[in-house]
């Protein structure tokens, strides 16, 4: 058994084996977070629009207040959908608002494990005022 006199470069490799691991689990833990702000930024985007229709607004009003609720998000991945329609609603029913966003992860990875764009969908019900 040949023993090699120098170890140089072997505190290199284990670097770049435990770098790469270490940037994988890091951008994935961004990606969660920013999954994580996307779904609280939806729950709270429905809540201010089911607000906002029990007080009798038109779905014109309710969509610009639910797009203007997504701070750091992009709103033009913001499908909203309001039933029933402005005409339709009469006080005591309730009303129903369902809100998709299409998120996009950043990290190679993690877009490999879940679906690209992942469908974050958000269904807040309140009642008409």
């Amino acid at each position: 058994m040949k023993i090699l006199k120098s170890e140089k470069g072997q505190g290199t490799v284990e670097l770049a084996i435990s770098l790469v691991l270490l940037l994988i689990i890091l951008f994935g833990i961004i990606d969660f977070g920013r999954l994580f702000h996307a779904n609280i930024a939806l729950n709270h985007a429905g809540r201010e629009g089911a607000r906002v229709m029990s007080v009798g607004s038109t779905d014109t009003e309710i969509v610009s207040i639910i797009r203007s609720q997504f701070s750091g998000l992009d709103s033009s991945k913001v499908d909203v959908s309001i039933t029933p329609g402005t005409n339709n609603r009469k006080r005591g029913t309730y009303g129903t608002i369902h809100i998709t966003y299409q998120f996009e992860t950043l990290t190679p990875f993690v877009s490999s494990i879940f679906p690209t764009p992942f469908v974050i969908n958000n269904k807040t019900v309140a009642r008409i005022e």
